[in-house]
Parts: C-alpha cells; structure tokens; sequence
C-alpha cells in the first residue's frame, strides 16, 4: 500500500506496510545503546544512505531519498523521504523498493512525482503523489528505461529522458561500431543503445518524442524559465566519440523541433546544466584541454541561449566546482567548491567573479546544493557524520534529514587528524584515522590505505559506499590509518592534479611512503607492522609500492590492475589512454613503464588478497586474476576472491559485508593488531 497525503498537512496513514515501519525505525532510531561500540562489517545493515535532496517550490519542505541496505532481499532498498523546513517534521512518503528514486516536486508545490515500480511493472515508472490525499499512481507506462526527467514551469509537461530496457535484446550478440564501447554501470554499448527525449502530458498521460538519432543519446533535460524551451546534453557516438565532448543544445519544447548546439564543452565528468532566472544564459561546468581528459578539474562557465562565446564565473578559482545555482535574482550563483579535504559552499557574484564562503571553514564535506525560493539545501558529512541533508541557512549549515543520528550514537569512531609532511620538495597532505582511546606516544600497526581516482582525494567524510567505511573497521581493531593526498589527486588545483600525467605509479609511491616515514618518525607507526591496501587505482597504487618495497607485512588490492597493456580495449578508458599513453604500438616503452609492478612481479613478497566483480568495466577483475597468479607461480601467498554480477562500486549488501570481513581477516593474519 502507498502512503497517502492526509488533508490539513503531511502525515503517514496508519496501514503503510511493515516495510516502511521497519526502515523508519531503523533509520530514526529506537534507543540507542547504553554504550559505544566499534563499528563492524555487520553495520552495512544498519547504516541509512541518504542523497537527491529537492527543496520544494515554496521552500517549506525538503524531498529526499534514504536508501537501506535490506539482508531479506540482499538488496539496497529506497524509499523517497520529506522533511520540513524547520527539521521538526519527517515522514516517509513511500514503502521502499529496488528501483525507487528521483523526487521531483512539481511547480505549485501540490504533487511530488518520483520514480519506482509498479506492480506488475517490467520497469521503474514516473510515480505522482497529490498532497491533497490519495494514492500514488503510475502516470508512465512506458518499455523503456526512464533516466532524469523535469515539470515543465506551469507543471502540465514533463520532459524525460528514455532509452529502451533491454536495447540488445537477451541473449543477442552486442553489434559494436563506436570507438568507446563499455560502461561500467550499462555494459557493452552497442547499437540501439540510444538515450532520447519524450514530453508526457500529465493530464492526457499522451507521451510524444521529442528528439531522435540513431547515433546520439541526450540526457539532462533543463526547461526554460518560460516553458518554451529545453536545453540538455548531446553525446554522438560515431565519429567525434573520439573526442570525448558532449554538447550541450536546446530545443523548442514542440514534437518536430530541431535542436540548437550551443557549445561543444571539455567535460567528460557528469554534466549539469542551470537557466537562469531570465531565461539568457544557461551554467555549466567545463574542464580543461582534451589532452588533460582524465585530470578534468571543472570550472563554472555560463554561455548565451542566443548564441555567442562562454563566459568563465569564477575565472580565478583554481578549484573545482562540484554544483550549483542560480539565486532567485539571477545576480549570483551559489557552488560547492572542492578544497584540500573539504568542501565548501560559497556564492559567486556574477558581477565580478568575486567567491565568498557561504558557511564557516571546517573539516567536512558539503554536495549536491540545490535552492528554491531562496532556500537552499546541501548534503552534508564529516568525519563522524553519515551523509544527510542540511539546510544552508543564514551563514550556517543546519541538520535536517537526520536518518542516522541513533545508528552514530552508539558507536565508537576513533578520531581524524590533518597530517602534512615532504615527499621530496613537495608539500603533501592527509588524513590520519586514530583507533578509538588512542594513546599518543605509543606505536601502533599502522594501514596504508589508498584513495582511486587518481583524480579524487580523501577528504573529511564519512559515507556507507565508496569504501569510506573501512578505515573505521580498521581503526576499531587497533591499527592507525594512513589516507595520503598524494600527487595526482583533486582539491588542490590543477597543476597538483596532472603532475602524473603519463607518469602513473611513480609520485605517488614516493608520496605514500614519504607520509609512512612521516608516522614512523613521530613515534605513531610502527615499522615492523604496516599494512597497505586500496580499491581502483588504490589498488593500482598498491600493486605499484609492493612491486617496489618490501616493508609492508600484507595487501589488499581491490578493483586494481598492474599491466596496464592488458586494460586497453577491456576497460572504459580508451579515450584517456589515446590522449595520455597514446596507442600501445606507438608508445609500447610508455605502457611497459606504467605496467612496472606486473613486469616486476618477481620483487613482490608481501602476502596480497586480490578482489573485484566480474561485471567491473571499469578496472576489469583481469587486474587481479594476473597479479594473483604471478604471486602464485612465485609462491608468494595470494588469494583471489571473485564477485559474481558486480561492478566496480559493490551493491549487493552481502557482499559489501563479505568483503570488509575478508580484508580485515587477510590483514590480520599476517599483521594482527595487539
């Protein structure tokens, strides 16, 4: 049963589903215990993941989706959440599902459309809850898969963005003709893969294409502030797929209207794209020169509907900006800025290009701002704070959503310190986990553990996916936890970012093993004990170091690879490795060098878990099958543990709880903590 809007205000009925009972009380919380705990694997079950906060048109209520993982299903059920404004009232609007996501307020503030399936349903549909009562109903009953979708400003259309399900067909071969033709997240990429755009009308359910190609897939749909037109992002697969741009164009919001290009922009990261208020000029981010593909560092630009050169925002931020806004007078645009170990929300002025910060520094993380009636809402988290939804609230950042408040309060997280130290001549930053009763003058075991990336960076978080959980299982059991900033990472600009362009496994080793002496010096770590482990390229980084040293007692390599050669064409990469390697036949001494660990496997002693999923295109399990069996032929221990149906970020809840089980019992086999 679908929970109902009560008239007079928000209210669940009585006769939601016990689901719905149970992962609110699990995620508000019974009592928390009498005392703290450490964290355990077994808290992938407990945790609450929250993300997508829509602040409603009148500013009075917040729109989010709270994501559980349920051990029944082995799967990560959502459910679509509001909060008030004020954070006084919160109230699960939906029993939890598979596919559930994507809260959509419409413009009077009278419905909430959302996504999930139906009953009976081969796939998830646009879903619409009216506030004042009644029953969510389908207003979708369509084959194909729904991406983002959009209300029109008078609320009468919606504009989606489709492709259809299943576009090989089961159990038919992939017909591939494109340059880039994995995805991690959607597989091979083969033809009839095509992503279009529709206009449903909400009252008449009539749907109506409004785009269509053979070769183009157009995706983040943005109406107009008049209604009249939309601008999204346009990929072309054939031909210019070498180049790895989209652009972005617009459309009249008519069946048989002709998209406009409006620019071409370097931005492989995910594309966002804001009106504003006068319906002039449409935001965006872009990154540096095709040649910097995979060390994109994305800038605020803004470009004329009527046509005409971009306009950089923040022309002297050598940052990153994460998302953004239009305020409601169109003559700022408020960002999140990615920073060392942090980030920030701050306003541009658009009158000058001039940032000031919009909350107080401090070690946390702010994401996904979104604004309405001058409102704004932020995601928010810290070292010892799961993610939830803030209000961006007259210069301080106010907890809202709060799913996880008693889930924290029971436990015992160790604390986080900022460590800096040289490598070389370079200045190089990091985050220290201590173990929870920590005590300074004492060596402890120390974990070196590997941010990917190369272009991400550990920062002040605390989030259930991206592997974030596992320093904390580590610190509880005693050991201290090394995150090295090392040379390639973000949040410090972009001559940081691409000072390992073509030169990967080399700095950045320097860079770990330099914050290592660093512990050893100050009397935290001790030398006989250290451990090393990461997931992607801290996997890749962790198969470089032991190639290289013998210091550490035992690995993990997650996700990772270590002959590089053997990724060309079995990843999703090939578009950096043509713009930074070049081809492996013309520049064969170049792929060796960066395959260094694999041609040097002989000088590898350190006992190594090898981990990944076998529908990984991202860092294929290829990675590890050859380092795991070069350790084998050597006789170094090894062990080799292969995900069925995952990919490079594990979803499946029991999964996520085996393998944090396996790392720690691998690590403490051969290096237990006292």
């Amino acid at each position: 049963m679908t929970p109902r809007f009560r008239s007079g205000g928000v209210a669940m009925l009585a006769g939601v589903c016990a689901l719905v009972a149970l992962v609110a009380h699990a995620a508000t919380g019974a009592a928390a215990p009498p005392a703290r705990r450490a964290l355990v694997p077994n808290d992938f079950y407990r945790a609450v993941a929250v993300s997508d906060p829509r602040v409603s048109p009148h500013g009075h209520w917040v729109a989010y989706v709270v994501t559980v993982n349920d051990r029944a299903s082995d799967q990560a059920l959502s459910s679509i959440w509001m909060v008030s404004w004020d954070g006084r009232e919160r109230l699960a609007l939906t029993a939890p599902g598979a596919e559930t996501s994507a809260p959509r307020w419409s413009p009077d503030g009278r419905h909430l459309a959302y996504l999930a399936q139906p009953p009976g349903a081969k796939n998830a549909q646009v879903m619409l809850l009216d506030r004042r009562g009644g029953n969510a109903v389908a207003i979708t009953h369509v084959d194909q898969e729904i991406g983002d979708y959009a209300w029109s400003p008078d609320g009468k259309r919606l504009v989606l963005s489709m492709e259809p399900v299943d576009p090989l067909g089961e159990g038919k071969p992939a017909v591939i003709d494109a340059l880039h033709f994995k995805d991690d997240d959607l597989g091979y990429l083969g033809e009839g893969r095509t992503w279009h755009l529709f206009l449903l009308d909400v009252a008449s359910r009539r749907l109506t294409a409004l785009t269509e190609g053979a070769h183009v897939n157009d995706t983040d749909p943005v109406w107009s502030p008049d209604g009249r037109t939309i601008a999204f992002v346009r990929t072309r697969e054939h031909g210019a797929d070498r180049d790895g741009r989209e652009a972005i164009e617009v459309i009249d919001a008519r069946p048989g209207a002709q998209p406009r290009e409006l620019i071409r922009p370097y931005a492989p990261n995910q594309q966002h794209l804001a009106w504003s208020p006068d319906g002039s000029r449409i935001a965006f981010t872009q990154g540096l020169a095709l040649k910097y593909y995979a060390y994109m560092q994305d800038h605020l630009y803004s470009v004329p509907v009527a046509g005409g050169p971009a306009r950089a925002l923040a022309p002297g931020l050598d940052r990153a900006v994460m998302s953004f806004a239009f305020t409601p007078d169109g003559k700022d645009v408020e960002i999140t800025v990615e920073d060392d170990r942090t980030e920030y929300p701050a306003m541009v002025d658009l009158a000058n290009g001039r940032i000031h910060r919009l909350a107080p520094p401090g070690p946390y993380v702010v994401t996904s701002l979104v604004e309405a009636a001058g409102h704004t809402a932020v995601l928010y988290t810290d070292d010892h704070t799961l993610t939830e939804v803030y209000a961006l609230d007259r210069g301080r950042l106010r907890p809202l959503s709060r799913q996880n408040a008693a889930f924290l309060a029971g436990l015992r997280l160790g604390a986080v310190e900022d460590v800096g130290f040289k490598s070389g001549r370079h200045d190089i930053h990091g985050l220290m986990v201590e173990p929870p009763g920590y005590v300074p003058g004492r060596r402890y075991p120390l974990l070196l553990w590997i941010h990917g990336g190369p272009n991400g960076q550990d920062e002040h978080s605390f989030v259930l996916d991206g592997y974030q959980f596992e320093p904390q299982m580590f610190a509880a059991r005693g050991y201290v936890v090394l995150k090295v900033n090392y040379r390639g990472s973000s949040g410090r600009g972009i001559a940081f970012a691409k000072a390992i362009f073509a030169d990967w496994g080399d700095k950045e080793v320097k860079d770990l093993l330099a914050g290592v002496d660093a512990l050893v010096r100050r009397g935290i770590a001790d030398p006989q004990r250290l451990a090393i482990g990461g997931w992607s390229y801290g996997g890749i980084l962790t198969d470089a170091t032991i190639a290289r040293t013998t210091r550490f007692k035992v690995a993990i390599c997650g996700a990772g690879s270590a002959d590089q050669l053997a990724t060309f064409g079995s990843d999703e990469y090939v578009l950096q490795y043509l713009n930074e390697l070049g081809a492996p036949w013309q520049s064969p001494a170049l792929w060796i060098k960066v395959s260094r660990p694999f041609f040097h496997a002989d000088r590898i002693h350190t006992p190594t878990l090898f981990m990944g999923g076998t529908k990984d295109f991202n860092v294929p399990i290829v990675g590890g099958e050859q380092m795991y069996e070069s350790l084998r032929v050597l006789g170094v221990p090894a062990r080799l543990v292969v995900y069925p149906d995952q990919h490079h970020v594990f979803t499946r809840p029991s999964f996520l709880k085996d393998m944090a089980t396996r790392m720690i019992d691998w690590v403490e086999r051969y290096d237990p903590a006292p």
